[in-house]
């Protein structure tokens, strides 16, 4: 049967595709595209609800909260970062035009050696090129730099390269294990010691979660829903079990905040929800909706089981009815005990060690949307998870698939 999307929906999807749209720049296409499938609607009915908003008038429009100004304010911080870093560059080197001469060109190798992980060699030698000395271009140095290496040296230089840019791709988070494995998959022949090893000469390090503050308020009202999981974070299938928590994130203006409902058996979460307040109708409410809309919950009515804490937003009339609309069963774990919902701590742990604590403050609501979009994206489809055995979420929910379809075939 067709889905159907509540008007929240439909205004918070257009809402972002504006947003991302005015963030990245490009064509509208590619904004519906990225917003339609991590919110789980077809592109074409995203694109069809984009068009009644832009002839509703500009009041929608102004939804995204962005302004001229803030463009202007964006390419200005963007200048002068750059002019920061030329100045830096110019700090570093300083030394080398005391003499008011040209600096030898073995010491000029040797700074860009050291410095170009930390400003590039473009920015180097196109900033100290248009100083009244002169600086090696960027074609000297790689030429200069061609000289024969030994084996070992040359592949330790190409492994190196595909270690940063693996080790980029996935938010630069990976530890020596899962970056060994995801170069297997890459298709390199290398040992795990190998991977430390480079990865220790490259100066690159996994992330480690730290402490989690409580976002937790506990309801008022006596709740006789028991705990169904007893720390048991197993499924036999996908849309058997769900976890859910909030998590808050710092902005300029204060904080904003994040819900996650996760599946436990392929770790994909199915929903989630990023607002300015704790209100269960503009949080919770619409991660739970997003993970109804975009799985086959439906499907799996009187056998999937909705697990969470006891907060006010997870005991509320409001989202209790919505579970019970959708015959999905709760369950809730003891007040002040985080081990009874320990799946989904640990996912709320992950998010801000490696997306989250990238930035000391981020400047608004809209632009942790947009940054846990493209992270969640980069969860179910791309990251290694341990326990799924280095597989994504994806690959073990296609498995899944492929064996319930065989199944099915031999019957």
């Amino acid at each position: 049967m067709p889905k159907k999307f509540t008007p929240e929906f439909r205004d918070r999807a257009v809402r972002m595709v504006l947003d991302r749209q005015v963030a990245e720049g490009g064509p509208r296409a590619a904004s519906i595209r990225v917003v339609a499938q991590s919110l789980g609607c077809g592109p074409e009915t995203l694109r069809n609800w984009c068009r009644r908003a832009e002839s509703s008038g500009p009041a929608v429009v102004a939804l995204s909260g962005e302004s001229d100004l803030e463009e202007e304010n964006r390419q200005l911080r963007r200048e002068l970062a750059e002019t920061r870093r030329a100045n830096e560059i110019l700090k570093k080197a300083s030394g080398f035009f005391r003499s008011g001469a040209r600096p030898p060109h073995d010491e000029m190798i040797r700074f860009i050696d050291e410095h170009k992980d930390r400003f590039g060699v473009e920015a180097i030698c196109r900033t100290l090129g248009a100083t009244e000395c002169g600086f090696i271009t960027s074609r000297g140095y790689r030429a200069a730099k061609t000289r024969p290496v030994s084996a070992r040296s040359l592949r330790d230089v190409v492994l190196g390269e595909e270690l940063r840019r693996i080790h980029a791709e996935n938010y630069g988070v990976y530890g020596y294990r899962k970056m060994w494995h995801a170069m297997r998959r890459a298709g390199w022949e290398i040992d795990r010691d190998q991977v430390a090893r480079l990865m220790k000469a490259a100066g690159l390090t996994g992330v480690r979660r730290g402490r989690k503050p409580v976002t937790t308020r506990p309801s008022v009202e006596p709740d006789h829903r028991p705990d169904l999981v007893k720390r048991q974070f197993v499924a036999q299938g996908p849309n058997r079990l769900w976890v859910a928590d909030i998590t808050y994130v710092r902005i300029l203006t204060g904080f904003c905040y994040v819900a996650f409902i996760t599946d436990v058996c392929t770790r994909k979460i199915v929903g989630w929800a990023v607002a300015g307040t704790l209100h269960t109708q503009s949080l919770p409410l619409q991660a739970l909706e997003h993970a109804l809309l975009s799985t086959e919950a439906r499907l799996r009515a009187g056998r999937l089981v909705h697990h969470s804490d006891r907060g006010v937003q997870y005991v509320s009339l409001s989202y209790t009815e919505t579970l019970a609309a959708y015959g999905v069963t709760a369950s809730v774990g003891s007040v002040g005990d985080s081990y009874d919902n320990a799946l989904a701590e640990a996912v709320n742990g992950l998010y801000k060690a490696e997306i989250i604590h990238s930035r000391r403050v981020w400047p608004s609501v809209t632009a942790v949307e947009m940054a846990t979009m493209d992270w969640v994206q980069w969860w179910n489809t791309r990251r290694l998870h341990e326990n799924l055995g280095y597989r994504t979420p994806a690959e073990v929910e296609a498995t899944y698939t492929q064996h319930l379809t065989a199944a099915s075939a031999v019957v």
